[in-house]
């Protein structure tokens, strides 16, 4: 047989039907693409980062850490949910602002959130889901494990359905068992003596109601009166919806 030229060539004949990947026999394979789940960095942000200013979002006191502990020794980092005009944050700008605080306010040591959901609005007051677990999945480890527990106060009774029959689907199986609900703030005070964490009068409020009509927070008994709508006015969603900008 002749020398080959320059122009022999090769081919190479894979069957469609048997599903074989035909990257690997090309020459100038394309570059993997990467696998991004969200469009937004996952690194934590340095403590000393000076271009960080959250002063905004410390003045709606929706999350911050508490001067005291619960009965395990944890420290508390208070969420009310009422206070979050969720619409008029991003979810990038949330994360980043729950990192610093972490990172800034309790670098080490084992903490616990008391979370109050009392007369939160979903169109108002929630970020979703799928935030809450991006920003709990982008935790490093180490900071997953010192957190350990979450009290979820006055769950509704869609919360509770919700969670109960997807939350092991919707919520990282390690933050699914850290969530402890608690109907009543007198069960609270079972794992958190009074006074280590600071309850608005509207939740105080709010949890006197339901001593009196407990079956109206799960949809049973009707609430002519309306009583289930207090709110905390001074921290209503109306009360910025013309003074922020979306960031």
């Amino acid at each position: 047989m002749g020398s080959s030229s320059p122009e022999d060539f090769s081919v190479v004949v894979l069957a469609s039907d048997l599903g074989i990947d035909a990257r690997p026999f090309l020459s100038h394979p394309p570059a993997a693409e990467e696998d991004n789940w969200h469009d937004c960095p996952s690194s934590l942000p340095s403590a000393g980062d000076q271009n960080l200013d959250f002063s905004d979002l410390d003045a709606l006191n929706f999350f911050r850490l508490e001067c005291g502990s619960d009965k395990s020794g944890n420290r508390i980092f208070r969420i009310v949910g009422k206070y979050l005009p969720a619409p008029v944050i991003s979810g990038e700008r949330l994360k980043k602002y729950v990192f610093h605080k972490i990172l800034t306010q309790m670098p080490e040591g084992p903490f616990c959130i008391v979370y109050m959901h009392t007369t939160v609005q979903k169109e108002d007051n929630s970020p979703g889901l799928t935030i809450l677990r991006w920003i709990y999945e982008e935790l490093p480890n180490d900071y997953k494990d010192r957190l350990q527990v979450v009290y979820f106060i006055h769950p509704g009774l869609r919360s509770r359905l919700l969670f109960a029959t997807l939350g092991r689907f919707l919520l990282s199986g390690g933050l699914y068992w850290k969530i402890k609900y608690v109907s009543r703030l007198q069960y609270l005070w079972q794992d958190i003596k009074k006074g280590q964490v600071e309850i608005p009068e509207f939740v105080q409020q709010h949890d006197d109601i339901l001593e009196h009509r407990p079956l109206t927070d799960y949809g049973i008994e009707p609430d002519h009166l309306h009583l289930m709508e207090v709110t905390s006015s001074g921290y209503s969603y109306g009360r910025h919806e013309t003074a922020w900008s979306m960031r």
